[in-house]
C-alpha cells in the first residue's frame, strides 16, 4: 500500500493572471509532535518562510519530494508509514522564480499543516493539494530576489480580446536599453521576466529619490512574424502606471490600427521624408517637426 499526492501550486501576478511555479519542489513530512495549538486549521494555512536550519532540522521527516513541471504540476508517492487520519507537513523550495529569474539561492516556505481528505482505491490512497501564493506575498519574494514580472493583454484599440503570436519588447526609458521580450498566448496575454542584472547591465546608475520600487519607466514595441507592428513613444514611460515599475506589474498594450501602417508599412517612407526635408530651408523645418509628430 502507499500514498500518491497530486496537485497544483501557482501564484497571482495580479488578480486575473496566474503564474506556475515551474521547477520549485514540493515536499511532505510527517507530522511532528503537535501541541493543542499547533493542530492544523485547514488547507489555507498562511504561508511562511523557512531558515535553513528549521529546513535542517526536520529532515528526518522527510517523506517525499518532487519537481513542479511547467504547468505549477507535481506528484508524489511514498510507501504506507503513518495513518491517513495524520496530518501532514507541506513546504515549497524556491531555487529560482519563474523565468529563471532573480537572484538564485534556495527559498524555503511552510505552505500547510492538515489532514488530506484520501480515496482509498487498488494500489493504496490518493489525495490532491492545491495552492495559489496570494499576490501580496508573491510581490515580496520577487522583491526580495531583486525581479520583476509584467504581464498584460495585447489587443487593437477597441478589440473584445487579445492577439496571439506576437512578440513583445519592453524598454527602460531610463536607459534606452531592452530589459526583456516575450510572445503572448493564444488568448494574447504576455508575461516577461527580467532581473535588476538587466536593468543594470553591468553599470551602477544612481538612484533616483523617491522611487520606492527601484524599477524601471517602461514602454514597449510589438512585432509580428519579426516585423514591426507597433512602437510606442518614449513618453508613455512617464505615465504613473509605467513609472517605476512594481516588482508584480499588469500592463496592457492597446494599439490602434491606423496606426500599425505607419509603424510598419510606411517606415520607408518616413526616412525619405527626414533626408528631404533637413535639406531644405530652416523656415520648413516646422513642417517637419510637424510630420513627425503626427506620424509618432
Amino acid at each position: 500500500m502507499s500514498y500518491l499526492l497530486i496537485g497544483n501550486i501557482s501564484a497571482l501576478i495580479c488578480n486575473d493572471c496566474v503564474e506556475p511555479l515551474a521547477n520549485a519542489r514540493i515536499r511532505v513530512y510527517l507530522p511532528a509532535v503537535l501541541q493543542a495549538a499547533d493542530q492544523p486549521h485547514g488547507i489555507f494555512n498562511d504561508m511562511k518562510p523557512l531558515s535553513a536550519r528549521e529546513v535542517l532540522m526536520k529532515a528526518d521527516r522527510l517523506l517525499a519530494e518532487a519537481t513542479l513541471d511547467e504547468k505549477g504540476n507535481f506528484s508524489l508517492q511514498w510507501k504506507e508509514v503513518h495513518l491517513f487520519t495524520e496530518a501532514l507537513e507541506l513546504d515549497l523550495c524556491l531555487d529560482q522564480l519563474p523565468g529563471k529569474n532573480g537572484t538564485k539561492q534556495s527559498r524555503n516556505f511552510h505552505l500547510s499543516k492538515l489532514v488530506l481528505h484520501w480515496k482509498r482505491n487498488s494500489g493504496g490512497y490518493v489525495g490532491a493539494y492545491a495552492y495559489v501564493i496570494p499576490a501580496a506575498t508573491w510581490h515580496n519574494i520577487y522583491a526580495n530576489a531583486g525581479a520583476w514580472v509584467i504581464t498584460g493583454l495585447v489587443k487593437p484599440h477597441m478589440a473584445a480580446s487579445g492577439q496571439p503570436h506576437l512578440k513583445v519588447e519592453a524598454y527602460n526609458a531610463l536607459t534606452g536599453k531592452l530589459i526583456g521580450q516575450a510572445h503572448t498566448n493564444e488568448v494574447g496575454r504576455y508575461t516577461l521576466h527580467f532581473s535588476r542584472q538587466h536593468l543594470a547591465n553591468g553599470v551602477m546608475h544612481s538612484l533616483i529619490p523617491g522611487r520606492r520600487n527601484l524599477g524601471p519607466d517602461v514602454y514597449f514595441k510589438v512585432y509580428r512574424n519579426n516585423e514591426l507592428l507597433w512602437a510606442e513613444d518614449e513618453k508613455m514611460a512617464r505615465m504613473p502606471n509605467r513609472q517605476d515599475l512594481g516588482p508584480c506589474s499588469n500592463v496592457n498594450i492597446i494599439y490602434r490600427s491606423s496606426r500599425v501602417k505607419r509603424a510598419s508599412d510606411q517606415l520607408g517612407n518616413w526616412f525619405s521624408d527626414v533626408i528631404t526635408l533637413t535639406s531644405q530651408k530652416r523656415k520648413k523645418s516646422d513642417k517637419y517637426r510637424l510630420l513627425t509628430h503626427s506620424l509618432l
